[in-house]
């Protein structure tokens, strides 16, 4: 190898990404969520998607255990749940945030540009972070309004 972690990094913060909020439930009934930029579909039959988690994410084995989790596709306002949901400090993630429930109880965050309800499939080995791939089950999507938009290590919008 003939690059560092940090150039590696740099070459990758060179692909824009959507932020989304990834939410499931604690095996004590406990809310989880977790900013995640690294999503993408997968298929569209059946209807498939992914995200990718740290191992050394303090929700890793709520998220790799848990049969059901929601990808909250976050709209270029809502920068403070990005940064709210990076945090360590668990309980102060949901104060204040609109919440709703569906099919499986697991959290849906309101105001997002799409909210997507997934079974859980399959977790794949994938380095030092795990591939989650998600059956959607339940969707909704906002006819309005623009991703909020990762780039180069910082927030960047649509013209």
């Amino acid at each position: 190898m003939t690059f560092d972690s940090r150039a590696f990094r740099n070459a990758l913060g060179c692909f824009a990404t959507g932020i989304t909020v990834v939410t499931t439930i604690a095996p004590d009934g406990e809310p989880i969520g977790v900013t995640v930029n690294s999503f993408s579909s997968v298929s569209l039959e059946p209807p498939l998607v992914q995200f990718c988690l740290g191992r050394a994410a303090m929700s890793f084995e709520a998220f790799t255990t848990a049969k059901s989790f929601a990808i909250n596709v976050l709209a270029e306002a809502q920068a403070d749940l990005s940064v709210r949901f990076s945090k360590r400090d668990l309980q102060e993630r949901w104060e204040g945030v609109g919440v709703e429930r569906w099919d499986s109880g697991v959290p849906i965050l309101t105001g997002c540009l799409a909210n997507l309800e997934c079974d859980r499939e399959h977790v794949y080995e994938g380095g030092d972070h795990v591939l989650i791939l998600g059956r959607v089950r339940r969707l909704a999507v906002t006819a309005e309004g623009k991703p909020l938009l990762y780039f180069r290590g910082g927030y960047a919008q649509l013209p």
